[in-house]
C-alpha cells in the first residue's frame, strides 16, 4: 500500500506562487500515474493535473493551463505541482492520488489518496 502526504500549502496573495509536494511512502510511487485534485468549500472535488509514471505525459484542467505545472522526481518518490499566478478562485484543499491504470481526470479512477493540503489565495 502506498501512503501519500501532501505539503507546501499556505496563504499567498493573488499573483503569487506555491509549490505543492506529494511524497509517497510504503511502496514506490513510480508505478503509478499521479493526479492532483482540489476541493473548495461547498464544491465538488475537481481534477487539476495528472502525470504519467515516467513523467513524459501530462494533463491539465483548462482553468490551470499555463499557470500550473506538474512534475515528478521518481528518485525521490515525489510529485510536485508548481502553481504560478495564483487567483482567489484557486483557494481549495489540494489532494494527490495514484492511479495504476490510466492518466485519468475522474476521481473514481484513482486508487489511493493523500489527506490534502490547504491553499488559500487572498485578493
Amino acid at each position: 500500500q502506498v501512503q501519500l502526504v501532501e505539503s507546501g500549502g499556505g496563504l499567498v496573495q493573488a499573483g503569487g506562487s506555491l509549490r505543492l509536494s506529494c511524497a509517497a511512502s510504503g511502496r514506490t510511487l513510480n508505478n503509478y500515474n499521479v493526479g492532483w485534485f482540489r476541493q473548495a468549500p461547498g464544491k465538488e472535488r475537481e481534477f487539476v493535473a495528472a502525470i504519467t509514471r515516467g513523467g513524459a505525459g501530462t494533463r491539465y484542467a483548462d482553468s490551470v493551463k499555463g499557470r500550473f505545472t506538474i512534475s515528478r522526481d521518481n528518485a525521490k518518490n515525489t510529485v510536485y505541482l508548481q502553481m504560478n499566478n495564483l487567483k482567489p478562485e484557486d483557494t481549495a484543499a489540494y489532494y494527490c492520488a495514484g492511479d495504476l491504470r490510466v492518466l485519468g481526470t475522474q476521481i473514481s479512477s484513482y486508487d489511493f489518496w493523500g489527506q490534502g493540503t490547504q491553499v488559500t489565495v487572498s485578493s
